[in-house]
């Protein structure tokens, strides 16, 4: 929904301007990091590469928490320059908009698919289903707040997850495609994780690393931990 925030003495017409201004595509390019950085850890921790869509820091502090090397990169990083820093994971970070709105992204990461582990998280794992295949659609209403029950196909388990997203993978585009749901919200049925039937990848459409749970999903970060060592080995 559109809206603008205005003093009391504008006028009718500006308004009207304002409103009509179409709304800004590919805001990723507003929010991802403008050059490469790198949170040091231990020689032999694990070394990942996330790829800036918009961060939450707090997302970052959950990695390094379980030991991990990473290193930021802007969103317009190419899958070349990812693989030359011979990290052992990816990590696709959450941010703003509509997925469709970045197809160079979605290009770039389509590449990247059984090079490394991967693991997305919001806007990453909606990139990272339609670099496979799929299809994202925009929800009539999004999933907003801290209270959103998810439930784990593989494991029968509820977890309470924060959620902040308009937009959806779309579960008919999936059929043919190598991917298995993993987990659903019980809300309104629609896809909150999914696994590469064969490669390491998986993604989730709500933030583990809030913890609103508040420890209910932090397993999601131990699985890419232990896919990262077990491609390395």
């Amino acid at each position: 929904m559109k809206g603008v925030i205005v003093s009391e003495y504008t006028s009718q017409n500006t308004i009207d301007e304002m409103m009509a201004l179409p709304i800004r595509k590919n805001v990723v390019e507003l929010v991802t990091t403008p050059v490469s950085y790198t949170l040091d850890a231990r020689a032999d921790s694990p070394y990942v590469v996330t790829m800036d869509f918009g961060i939450k820091k707090n997302i970052l502090d959950a990695l390094r928490k379980l030991g991990c090397k990473v290193t930021v990169v802007p969103a317009k990083t190419s899958a070349e320059e990812i693989l030359a820093l011979k990290p052992d994971g990816i990590f696709l970070s959450n941010g703003p908009g509509d997925p469709k709105d970045v197809p160079n992204v979605i290009r770039e990461v389509q590449k990247l698919i059984g090079q490394r582990p991967i693991f997305g998280i919001c806007l990453g794992h909606q990139i990272l289903a339609l670099a496979m295949g799929a299809n994202t659609y925009k929800l009539k209403f999004g999933h907003r707040g801290s209270n959103q029950p998810v439930k784990n196909l593989e494991t029968g388990k509820v977890a309470i997850t924060a959620q902040n997203h308009g937009y959806a993978i779309d579960a008919k585009s999936l059929q043919g495609l190598p991917i298995k749901i993993t987990h659903i919200s019980l809300n309104d049925g629609t896809i909150e994780g999914f696994r590469h039937t064969s490669l390491p990848i998986t993604s989730v459409q709500y933030h583990p690393e809030a913890a609103p749970g508040p420890n209910d999903s932090v397993h999601l970060f131990d699985e890419f931990i232990f896919n990262m060592k077990r491609f390395k080995a």
